[in-house]
């Protein structure tokens, strides 16, 4: 039991989100001398307010005392948690890979023994939530036409889903160096204009796969480039029946091949994961085919 002679109370007053598939808890961090009586409603409600395009997020509590300087790893360890899978199809990798960020600003008043705390979280979105919703829009009109039935197999779905975006998207060579433009790395991008680069391939996979009942996740790291060089490169795995498979959209579409196309991580060539996604625990979570899916 944690002994509240040491650690403050942090009293937030927040909604808690319902329909989440997942059973999210967060882990109290100790070291930092404070937490959350009410950590998952919170996360909950910061999830959702990520999911609306909220351009302010506030939450507000009571402490015992001040506690200011942990309060900056408290919103980081809470943004991770909100961005965690719930197997929403606009909630986790969907959102987290369209995001750039937050800023963070927190003010408090002094009442009595107390302190009264205001955190103001100001994400970074690289999309409107009209243009959210214009691609919720496009979606449900693509899975109609897809026609998907009870007896539609796994296999079925991806292959359907993965030769719409190899034949709908371009990559996109205008805005590849262009910094400021993030609708290239974008599901609108990909799905409105039509061109966007490996993240925007990723993520307008990830949505329609999860849209379909396909468990997959982005996985961001590097590719190794014809001249030995490596760049920042994202992908998808997939899951069918219990294994997970890499595929790549975006490489597959540049080179006219099928060569990337449900492959195990042996035969994923020239790909290497950013270290998060070589965990032993992800690995568990998410365990890889030893063989590519014969089709």
């Amino acid at each position: 039991m944690i002994n509240k002679k040491f650690l403050p109370l942090l009293l937030a007053f927040c909604i808690l989100l319902t329909g989440c598939s997942r059973n999210q808890h967060y882990e109290v961090r100790k070291d930092l001398g404070i937490y959350f009586t009410n950590a998952d409603a919170v996360i909950a409600s910061v999830r959702n307010s990520l999911r609306k395009h909220d351009s302010k997020i506030i939450i507000n509590y009571t402490s015992h005392r001040d506690n200011m300087q942990n309060i900056g790893v408290l919103v980081r360890e809470l943004m991770n948690y909100a961005l965690d899978e719930t197997d929403n199809p606009t909630e986790g990798d969907y959102i987290f890979h369209q995001y750039g960020g937050y800023e963070m600003h927190y003010s408090y008043q002094k009442q009595d023994s107390d302190y009264l705390y205001e955190i103001e979280i100001i994400p970074d979105y690289y999309t409107t939530l009209t243009q959210e919703q214009e691609v919720s829009d496009k979606i449900q009109e693509i899975l109609k036409d897809f026609n998907f039935k009870r007896n539609t197999s796994d296999y079925q779905k991806i292959r359907k889903i993965y030769d719409y975006v190899y034949d709908t998207v371009e990559y996109d060579l205008i805005h590849k160096k262009n910094e400021h433009y993030h609708l290239k790395s974008t599901a609108y991008g990909a799905l409105v204009y039509r061109r966007a680069v490996c993240q925007g391939f990723a993520v307008l996979m990830y949505r329609l796969l999860r849209e379909s009942g396909i468990d997959t996740r982005i996985i961001t790291g590097t590719a190794e480039m014809t001249d030995g060089t490596a760049e920042f490169h994202a992908w998808n795995i997939v899951r069918i029946d219990d294994k997970y498979y890499n595929l790549d959209a975006t490489w597959d579409k540049q080179m006219q091949t099928e060569d990337y196309f449900l492959k195990s991580d042996e035969n994923f060539l020239f790909h290497t994961r950013d270290e998060i996604y070589t965990s032993e625990t992800f690995y568990q979570q998410y365990p890889m085919a030893e063989q590519d899916y014969f089709y």
